[in-house]
């Protein structure tokens, strides 16, 4: 099992991992979606939602950026940018595509580090 510093850059998540949160073995603890805000507003809001999301102690959320007109949203093109952040990587240690039934290219599983760790 891989043990990412506290300063490392968020990696993809282990397969085992999402495969569990696609099957809801794994709970999703926590959902935003993105939808209808504009690139800065949309970076600021997931920023906020992912620092309460971890100070609350949740281990995986969802967040829902829709797939935008002809798949070229521009959330979605940013998102990995975003979660891959310097100002997130204490927060962020995985992500991946999540599931269809959980919103398929559109959605995105993000697996949190523990508070402190």
């Amino acid at each position: 099992m891989r043990t990412p510093s506290a300063h490392g850059a968020p990696e993809a998540l282990e397969p085992r991992r999402q495969r569990r949160l696609s099957r809801e073995r794994d709970p999703i603890e926590a959902t935003i979606d993105l939808h209808g805000f504009g690139r800065f507003e949309a970076e600021d809001q997931l920023r906020a939602f992912l620092v309460g999301s971890q100070a609350r102690g949740l281990r995986a959320v969802l967040v829902v950026t829709g797939q935008g007109r002809r798949g070229g949203g521009v959330i979605r093109a940013s998102i990995q940018e975003w979660l891959q952040s310097h100002a997130l990587r204490g927060i962020v240690s995985g992500f991946a595509s999540a599931h269809r039934r959980h919103g398929g290219d559109g959605a995105f599983y993000v697996t949190l580090r523990r508070r402190g760790a």
